[in-house]
């Protein structure tokens, strides 16, 4: 150490001219004669050069901010006259020595702030003037400073009063203009750049108005990236305005995914043979490695001379005590050590900085990676895999697994770091305590070693952990998209109880998880102390002589360690963490894609079949011995029409997918001719505006969509909705009727003017005159040149097909034209006889009241006219709150942008998160638990410094024994405090978490059906998963890493002003501009975090729309389009985080360079102290202390605005807590009789209803009684109010006026529970959810066997039930996708024979469903429920026909109620009309007329 010391000391033996005030001006009369003939060369240059021109071009280069331009014109015009004032004053007054030179000084001073106010005024800026600055600041620092010390300690050299003051304001005045060249200039060059954009490139716009402004760090210079100026314009701009996405700049290409990704994709093709089914989790981590080698080897270069920087300090300490103690080589010694202690804490500083920057930026790169080729990956799953991972699941890859993974870039360095660490601790430990380092070498491989078992544990709850997350995401997913009927049956709590249940195994998870954490907690806080307390002892053993240097140097080097060692369990938690992460997307990838030779495609034109099949066996299941299509042979033509039809389950949406290449091939050949477009049978809508959803990529073709507007009955929808097909439709078409989602899809499909149409039952959603305009419009019209395939169970559009396919168990039983099948086709006339035995009812009316009403709706077939869709959408738009005021477009659509917070985080936010466990009784105890640790952690240490002599020379005041022995007790005792204290805050974490999920969802659960209408299930799915990610397991941990760091930063306060407090002087400012520096970056911060959270939501929401419509995108072969718009998403979501991570450098480096001039400051102050007049001993320990002040002042700052940007978590689970909660489930004191209804009498008294207190009424005042036991048919045209008045009696809309009463009882008046449990419905929509088709039938779990098994027979599913290997146990995939849609009506309608209620509502329960299959229901329906009342809603008049009364609505009012048969009787009735329409589409056919 001594070598040391003296190499030191020559080295600045000859440089004591450095401290001498004169030299000091001569210095700066240098550099400011510098300045001027660097601004009137660069004046020059400009002249000689560009002329008069760059007058021009310089009127973008002038400062936008006026205020600021007139502050410092006056600044450096001030300081001008302020240095000619000086010059004068010192002419007079000051002393010959040096005048010579200072007079100088001042004069070149006055000439050169003069020429830049000249400069300001001019708006010319020379491109040196930043470094200038920078140097003149620092200069001025180091003048003021030398200023102090000579003030302070040179009591034989006079300093003149005029040198401190020109110190004083040259500092003040480098401050400012420091400020003004790093930021205010840099908003400008961004502005500049604005308008640069806007005159070269008008259409380069972001959202429209905004210009693209890449980030500046793409194009920073190098002082700008180290000091991370760069992104002090957006730090700027977040304090005048709430930040928007728009106001975020661009990312860089290489940080862009557009521009990384089809790089890595190359990377992965050529690693795995094209084929990514071969990707192993290793050959995962090499590839992502591989795509940021560069920076990951740039940030291990950082990250080892921070690790060397760290050790200079420690290394120091005891050269410093000995200097202290008058040990010294010469002089000048002191000096050399603190420019020693200070360089290394900057290069310490720069390089952590630069560190921690380059990792996050390589996460947020290898997030948006992992997300694309998850999505990418979702879009070519065949349907095998897809039954293995649920939409939730999948969630779950793009929500938490890429985060993980991404996030994991912090830890990447630490593992060698800590190996690094330890060495070096060794090698300054066998320097300081020598043979004795042994044993603390071995304590330490303990420490690591205990951490082994708990690291495996770790593991596998973390692995747990996320399994029954997952299993809670599928769930919660399923369960938002089926909420309607959940509130229909009653059945939401029980469904919550579901989630709560499988919550309550993710909790035990958790809490072992948070356990196991406080455990590793409490070992690695206390292995600093374990390892000296056997290093110590060891000494004493081994008789090796304890000097407080050597202890001190000893002691700097465990506090080193405790940060590594402290974060190892961390580090390998992430590792076990991304592990599992890593495992789980790379099975993902390995799971089977969609066959890519099912189909064989042909280019149009170059066969003159269109479809081809040759003994064809396709099979959903490879490994089910049972295919589900056998022998399929077909030939079509180009321009030929195909019908298929065929019983429930028959197979005949399966033909279709087959078609589309969708359904495995086990045998046989498939050719397609040209290009294709399909109508699934259940419509896929986007969320977006209406004619996005029918463009569906394409151009705008005027002409063309005007055309298909017109054949889809769309015009009129569209004349009413005040946005017109501007309008945004809500999540899966919400906002849309069935009838109008199923015209969008139609419209869609016809836009695409493909070569083959596929439509798979597409007229069942519609009513009987939309159903035939769009039929005659559409498959007769538009596409009559066109091939078109057609799954209908409408025998009227039969007649009109070329080749009519029918379809039994799979197989195509009998294929030909209608007039061939019906002579000789036994199953075709099984369809066709249950179509006439459904028009039989109709049959005995009389014939002239229906010819009359035929013959005048044939004249009108030709024209394209349907009221239908008029009110319906009246009353959606109503339910949107659209008004018409097309101006106020934003505020009138169902969907809006997501709600987020603005300004600071409540504190009423922090106090409930606070006070949510226990009420907080748990947090006093922790932090009283961290004070005391803290406490004895400073006696111990104090202890040790005082207690051990300088040198060996010295008398010891304890004895040895004494020493180890107070030492060993304050170090037990410190540990029961970090026991208690990890402890108590696992169990605060695990409760917190609890509760504030169980509020979360109970809220969401009880919200009316109008909120998950106008909220898209992503934004929820967010929230119950990403934001209650970070209160399970980061949130907590912050606040509390806060709190004891802050306690911690107090402590090194105290023990380093003990020492010397003029320390204050500094710290006293230093806090003052640290606090001012995190006010002024809070607000763009926090905002940057909310626009995260934001942002993250329509990733969720895209994936989980995509993956429920990939049929769709792929039959339009769409593919590309939708993973352009995933990335641009992506890229969406990286901007704020990159910029945020930015800012976060930017406030860190500045608070890190503020504690290392206090630091300085403390070790100068020190040195100066006159000998004796200090223990050197303490003297050493608040140094030891101080080393760590720069990384704790800036670690509790950060975690401070890292926490309330995280808070924004719980801010906005917080917002979902207060949601507005429909009635009550139970009404206690008005409870109505078990055995309510007992007679199923709905009587309507003056209904009014509408869909919000603002909005016009739906039902204008409805009074009529639904008898009980008799049948009820509802039926009007698409719009007229009918779902409205049931959703009325379900009270999913309670009424604006009048009542509703069944059996004497106002429906208002009792609990909603109680309401909707004695109520049945069938939906239109027939729901499955995943689990046992016996959990599907009994959700509740209130029947036995015996009677599921009877309710299966009723509905004609017995048999289908029992030729499955698991009978009632049989599986049902997500959306119950293994059953067809026939058969999953049919197991609703098993859900309403078990319950057995006196009321029963059907709306359009048999739209999806075979005349057959229909008639079945309605004859179900008869023998079952003869005595209850049945309400019938239908678009088949056979339904309704054998009502006992007909209700029949137009525009919210009853136009008519009567049985059937009195209705009909009058000629001129309305429901005579719809019959009649009914009657002649299912008595014409449809066929070819020779004008089409």
């Amino acid at each position: 150490m001594s070598q040391i010391s003296s190499y030191l000391s020559l080295t600045y033996s000859d440089m004591s001219f450095l401290l001498q005030p004169i030299f000091l001006h001569a210095f700066s009369a240098i550099i400011h004669l510098i300045l001027v003939a660097m601004v009137l060369v660069s004046w020059l240059w400009k002249k000689i050069t560009v002329g008069e021109a760059s007058d021009e071009s310089n009127k973008h280069k002038k400062l936008k901010n006026k205020v600021m331009l007139r502050k410092t014109l006056f600044c450096s015009l001030g300081v001008s006259a302020f240095n000619f004032v000086l010059c004068l004053y010192s002419s007079y007054f000051l002393e010959e020595e040096g005048k010579l030179v200072t007079l100088l000084d001042l004069a070149i001073k006055t000439l050169a702030w003069g020429l830049i106010s000249v400069c300001m005024h001019k708006r010319f800026f020379f491109f040196l003037i930043k470094p200038w600055c920078v140097l003149y600041f620092f200069l001025s620092c180091y003048s003021f400073v030398v200023d102090i010390i000579v003030l302070l300690y040179e009591k034989n050299v006079a300093l003149p009063a005029q040198y401190l003051v020109s110190d004083v304001v040259s500092a003040s005045v480098g401050l400012f203009f420091c400020y003004v060249v790093c930021f205010v200039k840099n908003i400008n060059e961004c502005e500049e750049d604005h308008v640069s954009d806007d005159l070269q490139d008008p259409l380069l716009l972001n959202n429209g108005n905004a210009p693209v402004c890449v980030t500046p760090f793409s194009s920073a210079g190098i002082f700008s990236i180290l000091t991370f100026s760069w992104v002090g314009p957006l730090i700027a701009l977040g304090n005048k305005k709430t930040l928007d996405p728009e106001d975020v700049p661009q990312l860089d290409k290489n940080d862009s995914v557009f521009g990384a990704f089809p790089t890595f994709r190359e990377k992965i093709e050529k690693d795995c043979s094209a084929e990514i089914n071969h990707i192993t989790t290793l050959k995962l981590v090499k590839l992502l490695v591989l795509s940021a080698w560069r920076e990951i080897l740039f940030t291990a270069v950082l990250a080892l001379l921070n690790t060397l920087a760290s050790y200079v300090g420690p290394y120091l300490i005891d050269a410093f005590v000995q200097y202290l103690a008058g040990q010294r080589v010469n002089e000048k010694q002191g000096y050399a050590l603190v420019s020693a202690f200070f360089l290394s804490k900057l290069v310490e500083s720069l390089s952590q900085r630069h560190w921690l920057f380059r990792l996050q930026q390589v996460g947020i790169r290898i997030q948006a990676l992992l997300v694309t080729l998850i999505y990418n990956k979702a879009l070519v799953l065949s349907c095998q895999s897809r039954k293995g991972h649920t939409s939730g699941e999948m969630i779950n890859f793009v929500a938490v697994d890429a985060g993980r993974i991404g996030n994991f870039t912090w830890y990447m360095h630490d593992l060698w770091r800590v190996a690094l660490q330890v060495a070096l601790a060794l090698l300054l430990l066998y320097k300081n305590v020598g043979l004795a380092s042994i044993a603390a070498f071995v304590a330490t491989i303990i420490v690591m070693l205990v951490n082994v078992p708990l690291g495996k544990l770790q593991k596998k709850f973390q692995k747990n952990f996320m399994d029954s997350k997952d299993t809670r995401m599928k769930a919660t997913s399923e369960i938002l998209r089926n909420m309607k009927i959940l509130k229909l049956q009653g059945w939401e709590m029980k469904f919550l109880s579901k989630i709560t249940e499988l919550r309550k195994t993710e909790e035990g998870w958790l809490k072992k998880s948070a356990y196991n954490s406080a455990i590793s907690a409490f070992v690695f806080w206390i292995a600093p102390t374990f390892v000296s307390v056997v290093t110590f002892g060891s000494c004493m053993l081994m008789g090796i002589p304890l000097e407080s240097g050597k202890i001190l140097s000893a002691l700097a080097t465990f506090r080193i360690l405790q940060v590594p060692i402290y974060n190892l369990p961390n580090t390998i938690s992430a590792i076990l963490q991304t592990k599992v992460s890593l495992d789980r997307i790379s099975s993902f990838l390995r799971l089977e894609d969609l066959q890519s030779d099912v189909v064989e495609k042909l280019p149009f034109g170059t066969s003159d079949k269109a479809i081809e099949v040759t003994n064809g066996s396709f099979s959903w299941d490879l490994s089910s011995p049972n295919t589900t299509l056998k022998n399929i042979n077909l030939e079509v033509f180009h321009g030929m029409r195909v019908a298929v039809c065929g019983t429930v389950g028959s197979g005949k949406s399966t033909l279709l997918s087959c078609i589309l290449g969708e359904v495995p091939k086990v045998s046989g050949t498939l050719k397609v001719c040209g290009t294709k477009a399909y109508v699934a049978q259940s419509p896929w809508i986007q969320s977006g505006k209406i004619e996005d959803n029918i463009l569906f990529g394409k151009e705008m073709d005027r002409e063309r969509y005007e055309k298909v507007l017109e054949a889809c009955s769309l015009k009129k929808d569209l004349e009413i909705l005040p946005f017109g097909d501007q309008t945004i439709i809500g999540e899966r078409g919400i906002n849309l009727s069935g009838g109008q989602k199923q015209r969008v899809q139609i419209a869609r499909s016809l836009y695409q003017d493909a070569d083959i149409y596929m439509f798979d039952d597409p007229f069942s959603a519609v009513d009987a005159h939309t159903g035939s305009h769009i039929f005659k419009e559409c498959l007769l019209g538009l596409l009559r040149s066109k091939t078109v395939i057609y799954v209908t169970h409408q025998v009227e559009f039969l007649p009109a097909a070329d080749l009519i396919l029918v379809m039994k168990d799979g197989k195509i039983t009998q294929c030909g034209k209608y007039a061939d099948l019906l002579n000789n086709g036994t199953d075709f006339m099984e369809l066709v006889g249950a179509h006439k035995k459904a028009l039989s009812t109709l049959d005995s009316i009389d014939e002239g009241i229906v010819s009359n009403e035929i013959s005048t709706l044939e004249q009108d077939l030709d024209v394209p006219v349907s009221r239908g869709g008029e009110k319906e959408e009246e009353k959606k738009d109503e339910q949107n709150g659209k008004i018409d005021n097309k101006g106020d477009e934003a505020k009138g659509q169902l969907v809006q942008e997501e709600e987020r917070e603005r300004g600071r985080v409540g504190f009423s936010v922090y106090w409930q998160f606070i006070t949510m466990a226990y009420g907080g009784a748990l947090v006093p105890f922790m932090l009283l638990a961290q004070i005391l640790f803290q406490v004895l952690q400073i006696g111990s240490n104090y202890w040790m410094a005082w207690a051990t002599p300088i040198s060996q020379d010295v008398e010891p005041p304890v004895l040895e024994t004494t020493l180890i022995a107070v030492y060993v007790a304050s170090a037990i005792a410190s540990s029961f405090c970090i026991l208690a204290r990890t402890t108590l805050l696992a169990t605060a974490v695990y409760k917190t978490a609890t509760i504030i999920f169980n509020k979360m969802h109970f809220c969401i659960f009880r919200a009316p059906m109008s909120f998950f209408d106008s909220t898209p299930s992503g934004r929820i799915l967010n929230r119950v998963s990403t934001d209650q990610s970070a209160v399970d397991t980061n949130i907590p941990y912050l606040a509390a890493s806060f709190a004891f760091l802050f306690i911690q930063l107090l402590g090194v306060i105290a023990v380093m002003s003990q020492s010397a407090w003029q320390v204050f002087i500094v710290f006293i400012p230093v806090i003052a501009i640290s606090i001012w520096y995190q006010q002024y970056y809070l607000p763009p911060a926090r905002e940057l975090s909310r626009l995260v959270g934001v942002c993250k939501a329509p990733i969720l929401q895209n994936f989980s729309e995509t993956i429920s419509g990939t049929s769709t995108i792929r039959s339009f072969d769409q593919q590309s389009r939708f993973q352009e718009k995933n990335m641009k998403l992506i890229d969406g979501y990286s901007r704020p985080q990159f910029n945020s991570s930015g800012a976060s450098a930017w406030l860190c480096f500045r608070l890190d360079i503020l504690s290392s001039i206090t630091f300085a400051f403390s070790v100068i102050c020190l040195m100066v102290v006159p000998q004796g007049v200090i223990d050197p001993g303490l003297a050493g320990l608040s140094v030891t202390y101080g080393l760590n002040l720069n990384s704790l002042n800036a670690m509790v700052i950060r975690l401070l605005c890292e926490l309330e940007n995280k808070m924004i978590s719980v801010e906005r689970i917080l917002q979902y807590t207060s949601i507005p909660s429909e009635p009550p489930l139970v009404v206690q004191e008005n409870r109505p009789s078990p055995s309510w209804p007992s007679y199923g009498e709905v009587d309507i008294c003056n209904l009014q209803v509408r869909y919000a207190p603002h909005l016009p009424l739906v039902l204008h005042g409805l009074t009529c009684t639904f008898h009980g036991g008799l049948k009820t048919g509802i039926v009007g045209r698409t719009g007229s109010g009918k779902t409205t008045l049931i959703q009325t009696l379900f009270r999913i809309i309670e009424p604006a006026a009048g009542e509703v009463v069944i059996d004497g009882i106002n429906i208002s008046s009792i609990g909603l529970h109680d309401l909707r449990s004695r109520l049945s419905i069938i939906p239109q929509d027939p729901t499955m959810f995943e689990g046992t088709v016996r959990n599907n039938l009994d959700p509740l779990e209130e029947y036995t066997d015996e009677q599921i098994w009877e309710a299966l027979e009723k509905c004609q599913l017995g048999d289908e039930v029992r030729r499955k290997e698991g009978k009632l146990d049989s599986p049902v995939s997500e959306n119950g996708e293994n059953w067809s849609m026939g058969q999953r009506q049919l197991v609703c309608l098993g859900r309403v024979l078990l319950k057995k209620s006196k009321v029963l509502v059907l709306d359009e329960a048999t739209a999806s469903v075979d005349t057959a299959t229909d008639n079945l229901i309605q004859q179900t329906l008869r023998l079952h429920f003869a005595d209850s009342t049945v309400i019938t809603i239908a678009h088949r008049i056979t339904s309704v026909i054998d009502s006992d009364m007909v209700l029949l609505l137009h525009q919210g009012l009853i136009e008519e109620y009567d049985s059937p048969s009195k209705l009909l009787e009058d000629k001129s009735s309305s429901f005579a009309q719809l019959v009649a329409e009914y009657t002649m589409r299912s008595k014409t056919s449809f066929e070819k007329s020779s004008d089409h």
